[in-house]
């Protein structure tokens, strides 16, 4: 197990843009498709749908998924880097997903600091969750990382350039 492990936030044009933030838990990404991207104000609770586990190889994929396939559309790695869990080790990680209250800290190429996920009641058949940025030297910086800075962390393309090619 590396020292510690990734994170990694996929934007994610399908049939709506949204952004899957993936945490590594127990040797795959958990994942949550948050339909506004994740925010660095602190009293900004966005919606963080779950999403089916992906491998961990899948944290540095660019490219474009195939229509007829789940999840078709383009995909960008927005922001990738560590965490920390802040609730214990990462053996407590899966515990803390089963509890409903995941708390990491963040070393990305554009997010940094304390976020939580905290399961909030059901959204239609799933019960959705939330992200929220912690209060600390990060929060506001940048502002508005989604439109700021909207290109990949790995290869500074645009989707559009993704999806060309």
């Amino acid at each position: 197990m590396p020292e510690h492990p990734i994170y990694v936030i996929q934007k994610h044009a399908a049939s709506h843009l949204h952004y899957d933030f993936r945490l590594e838990v127990g040797g795959v990404l958990k994942s949550w498709a948050i339909p506004k991207g994740p925010s660095t104000d602190p009293r900004v609770k966005r919606l963080a749908m779950p999403t089916e586990d992906h491998p961990l190889e899948y944290a540095t994929f660019e490219g474009v998924i195939p229509e007829g396939q789940y999840g078709a559309g383009t995909v960008m790695v927005w922001d990738i880097g560590t965490y920390r869990n802040l609730r214990g080790d990462e053996a407590d990680m899966e515990q803390a997903y089963g509890e409903g209250r995941i708390e990491v800290w963040l070393e990305g190429r554009k997010l940094k600091g304390g976020y939580a996920l905290i399961r909030a009641g059901r959204m239609g058949d799933k019960r959705g969750w939330l992200l929220i940025k912690m209060r600390d030297e990060y929060a506001n910086k940048p502002e508005d990382p989604a439109v700021t800075e909207p290109d990949s962390a790995l290869t500074g393309r645009t989707l559009e350039e993704i999806s060309g090619g």
